[in-house]
């Protein structure tokens, strides 16, 4: 009965994380779509405005929060640990998003998005994972 313990252990962490990457994806894309049907957003491959760009940062940035505060929620020990991983995953997500489009005509004028959301991702994952530290304190 021990010897399953570690492995269990190992898909909640697993599965942790997975649940904050896709609760941050599923609610950006959402957004997205949302701001897209009302014309905010522009058509994919349009460039937009910086203060368009702004708002995508912003809401971004509180689903990222959203996302490292479930993760760290759902984790069977040291949340706050997955809540930087998450954060980790999403500097490195992007940076390769960055990278790839650095050069594409509807981002060359708005690099500093991509170079935005990669230096919030990690204060974004401490906020999320110090709210749900800070909230199991309290409980």
């Amino acid at each position: 009965m021990s010897d399953a313990r570690p492995p269990r252990r190992l898909l909640r962490r697993i599965g942790a994380v997975l649940a904050g990457v896709v609760v941050g994806a599923v609610l950006s894309m959402a957004t997205d779509a949302v701001l897209h049907a009302v014309g905010v957003l522009p058509t994919v491959g349009q460039p937009a405005s910086d203060p368009v760009l702004l708002v995508a940062a912003l809401y971004r940035t509180i689903y990222t929060i959203l996302g490292c505060y479930l993760g760290a929620r759902l984790a069977p020990d040291r949340p706050m640990l997955h809540a930087l991983v998450l954060g980790v995953l999403g500097v490195v997500a992007n940076l390769v998003g960055a990278v790839v489009m650095w050069n594409h005509p509807a981002v060359i004028d708005h690099r500093w998005y991509a170079l935005a959301l990669a230096a919030l991702a990690m204060p974004s994952a401490w906020a999320g994972g110090r709210l749900f530290t800070l909230q199991a304190e309290s409980s």
